[in-house]
C-alpha cells in the first residue's frame, strides 16, 4: 500500500519505524500514538506522533497506561513528525477516556489555552 494514501487516524497506535535518529532521540521500530489533527493527517504526508516506551519514568510529559497487556508510556517529550512511508502496522486504538487524558495533557505540556484552540479553529474532541 502507498505509505502517503494510508487512513491514519488520531489516537491510533501504529509500529513507526524511527530509525535512523541522531542523538537522545527514541529509537527503533516502536508503537507510536498518532496525535496529529485529522486535516493534517489526510492532507500531508507527515504525520505528528509520540513515541511509546516501556520504560517507566516519573515525567509529567509522559502518560502511563498499558498496551497489549503491558504497562507502558506515551511519551508526550518526544513528539516528532514521521512520513506516513514509516508507518508498519495498526495495532490499536486509544479509548475515549485515555484519548481525552492525552489531548488536556497535550494542552497542559504545549501551554495551550483555549483561547488559542478557538482562534485557530482546531476541533476538541
Amino acid at each position: 500500500m502507498n505509505g502517503d494514501r494510508r487512513k491514519i487516524n488520531r489516537f491510533e497506535i501504529w509500529y513507526v519505524s524511527l530509525d535512523p535518529t541522531v542523538g537522545s532521540e527514541i529509537s527503533k521500530s516502536r508503537p507510536c500514538l498518532v496525535i496529529s489533527q485529522p486535516e493534517m493527517n489526510n492532507n500531508l504526508k507527515t504525520v505528528l506522533v509520540a513515541p511509546i516506551t516501556h520504560k517507566i519514568k516519573n515525567y509529567p510529559s509522559r502518560i502511563s497506561f498499558q498496551l497489549q497487556s503491558q504497562d507502558g508510556q506515551i511519551v508526550l517529550d518526544h513528539i516528532r513528525a514521521v512520513d506516513k512511508l514509516r508507518f508498519v502496522k495498526k495495532i490499536g486504538k486509544l479509548d475515549d477516556v485515555m484519548s481525552y487524558l492525552v489531548y488536556e495533557r497535550l494542552k497542559r505540556y504545549l501551554n495551550i489555552s483555549r483561547m488559542i484552540l478557538i482562534c485557530f479553529k482546531l476541533k476538541e474532541l
